[in-house]
């Protein structure tokens, strides 16, 4: 998978400032998303709320991963990735993924099985996507993952988790 930079420097300068960036962020709803990887580059998760689909022909998620995260490696040296959709029953869970907890006790803190692709699957998660990756670009400081679907598992009537204004947020049917 190839790998090109995007935003040229003459147009960042344009941008707005990152704070005020951010701030605007937290106003828009994002599911909760904890991400798994395995393979060559090891096992590693994070939590990501920057995961949106892309196409149903072929299906196809989009996830973005910092490239300075201690999860990073993992998911640039593999192609097996698990987009693991939490509720409320996980958001412990989803803290300890999005901190600086080590890949060891992050994954010890729930039950998984390993997806077509080899990805760890999240046992009980509202919905997970496991996936083979299609295509990596970067922009600025991440990786935009594109993804294939190969399997999709559900938890029926378990309720969403929707992280807002910097808090999370239950969503039920």
């Amino acid at each position: 998978m190839s790998a090109q930079t995007l935003t040229p420097p003459e147009i960042a300068a344009d941008l707005i400032d990152q704070a005020s960036f951010r701030d605007g962020m937290a106003r828009l709803a994002g599911a909760v998303n904890i991400v798994t990887t395995d393979g060559p580059g090891g096992r590693a998760g994070l939590t990501a709320s920057a995961v949106c689909s892309v196409t149903d022909t072929p299906p196809t998620l989009l996830v973005c991963v910092n490239r300075g995260s201690s999860a990073a490696p993992a998911f640039l040296a593999n192609d097996a990735i698990c987009i693991n959709t939490v509720g409320p029953a996980h958001q412990d869970l989803a803290m300890l993924f999005g901190g600086k907890t080590p890949m060891d006790d992050r994954f010890a803190q729930a039950a998984w099985t390993r997806g077509a692709s080899g990805a760890p699957v999240l046992d009980g998660a509202v919905v997970s996507f496991d996936c083979r990756v299609s295509l990596r670009q970067v922009v600025g400081t991440h990786e935009v993952i594109f993804a294939e679907v190969l399997g999709v598992q559900t938890a029926e009537d378990s309720p969403a988790s929707a992280y807002w204004g910097r808090k999370f947020h239950e969503l039920r049917v």
